[in-house]
């Protein structure tokens, strides 16, 4: 009895198809932060090396394949397919090695080709690779990009997995190409969680200035702190992504920031890029309009933010000192753009109150880990027996913040606002206790803005903080 003729080969693409993510991007920023100078240097030999690039970036900045982003629609139909006795091919782009891991813990797999070094299995090359293998139209291709046309021209059948407008239109001209059912959806709320619209709070501090120099301001004045404000929104958003983008490997090993739009997958770091360009040369523009000092801050702020993700962040305490700095840079760039004064005492209580602030984050992120997850790696640096000491510098800076705060300088030694920079310090301190006692029972599992913004106690203390500090009594 003749049998029925085997099925072809079904060949899958890795990168934005099997997985959510793209190796290749992700590797490129895992070494910008490993060895920055070491990844400037190999790029300049870019367009002649891209397989060795590819094969030196798995050496020096290795994925852990365990914790990338799969398509899981797309792991239960080749599992079925697998049921059925389908031979299953992964062929990307991306080096044998990080190909060789993903296929062995997805075990579905019976061959794995991939760049080697010598060769980058993209576009044709791939088309080549598998006519030479197994003749046109002898196998089905399951891809994502405008970079897998040439193997769906070659191909029986083909799928397309998340396809971009562009890409829908071109494989409307294949009548063997249809789209396949996934989950990729990229909705509005995985923008505003990636660009943290809830942090633009912070940029609030640029409105200080202007609150205690009770002085009258003009129209034009309010609309120059407006862009101010749109300004650092904009470019607070970039730097998120950015460290983010380059963070992708330890948030995907946190228990909540695994959940991030661009750690899970759900926003491509395509778009990410995309997004961060737009967002810092949109704050640019806009700074143009403001005064050349302002823009002088600004820039100074992002090069630090830059730094910082670099280089400062996984420092014990220089990394709070660097936020508490970058904060104190908003309250600079506010007085700049309004024509304010700030004093050397407003910026030694916001000094000393974000410092601590920053400490109560990575106090927060240790106990949560310590003491809900039963985890005893450090957190950016700090070590687990150093919990203790981290809240006791924390809540001492808050402590002396709030102090200062209280007793304001010579300028009201008249009494003139008096009571109400009292009561303003001492909110500011029943509120400073009230987190850091949430934080030790492990109620801030998050970032403490996010928390507060959500929080009773904290909401009331705002408001009535508020209110106080627009008191004049």
């Amino acid at each position: 009895m003749k049998q029925p003729p085997a099925p072809v080969p079904l060949v899958v693409d890795m990168d934005g198809t099997l997985l959510r993510t793209d190796t290749l991007l992700e590797s490129l920023f895992a070494a910008a932060r490993a060895k920055p100078l070491w990844l400037l240097q190999r790029l300049l030999s870019l367009p002649w090396a891209m397989a060795r690039l590819k094969q030196d970036l798995t050496g020096v900045a290795a994925l852990d394949a365990k914790t990338l982003p799969i398509y899981q629609p797309l792991v239960d139909y080749l599992r079925e397919q697998k049921r059925l006795g389908r031979i299953l091919i992964l062929a990307t782009g991306s080096d044998y090695g990080i190909a060789m891991a993903v296929a062995n813990r997805c075990a579905l797999f019976d061959k794995v080709l991939a760049s080697d070094g010598t060769l980058n299995l993209s576009g044709e090359s791939k088309k080549d690779r598998l006519v030479s293998a197994y003749g046109i139209k002898g196998f089905d291709y399951i891809g994502n990009s405008s970079g897998d046309l040439p193997v769906w021209a070659s191909a029986r059948q083909g799928w397309a997995v998340n396809p971009s407008v562009y890409l829908r239109s071109e494989i409307r001209r294949m009548p063997h190409v249809q789209r396949f059912n996934s989950d990729a959806r990229i909705d509005l709320a995985s923008y505003i969680s990636a660009i943290r619209v809830s942090h633009w709070m912070k940029n609030l501090l640029l409105l200080v200035p202007l609150l205690l120099d009770h002085k009258q301001y003009d129209s034009t004045t309010l609309f120059n702190v407006f862009l101010a404000l749109a300004c650092f929104c904009l470019a607070a958003s970039g730097v998120y992504l950015l460290n983010d983008l380059l963070d992708l490997g330890t948030d995907r090993q946190h228990p909540h920031k695994r959940r991030r739009a661009l750690a899970s997958g759900a926003l491509p770091i395509q778009r990410a890029l995309v997004l961060l360009a737009g967002f810092w040369w949109a704050s640019w523009c806009i700074a143009m309009f403001l005064p050349s000092a302002f823009r002088v801050c600004l820039f100074i702020y992002l090069l630090l933010m830059l730094v910082y993700t670099l280089y400062l962040k996984n420092i014990p305490f220089v990394d709070a000192a660097t936020l508490a700095v970058g904060y104190c840079l908003r309250i600079t760039a506010g007085a700049l753009a309004a024509g304010a004064l700030v004093s050397s005492w407003l910026l030694t209580c916001s000094g000393l109150m974000f410092f601590g602030l920053a400490l109560l984050k990575r106090y927060a992120e240790m106990v949560t880990l310590r003491d809900l997850m039963g985890v005893n790696t450090p957190v950016r640096g700090y070590s687990m027996d150093r919990a203790s000491s981290v809240a006791g510098v924390g809540i001492s800076a808050c402590c002396v913040a709030c102090g200062l705060f209280a007793y304001f300088p010579l300028a009201i030694a008249a009494g003139e606002g008096r009571l109400a920079t009292w009561m303003v310090g001492a909110l500011s301190l029943l509120w400073v206790a009230h987190m850091w006692m949430m934080a030790y029972r492990g109620r801030i599992q998050d970032d403490p803005v996010s928390f507060a913004l959500h929080d009773p106690a904290s909401r009331v203390l705002g408001l009535l903080t508020l209110t106080a500090s627009l008191a004049d009594i």
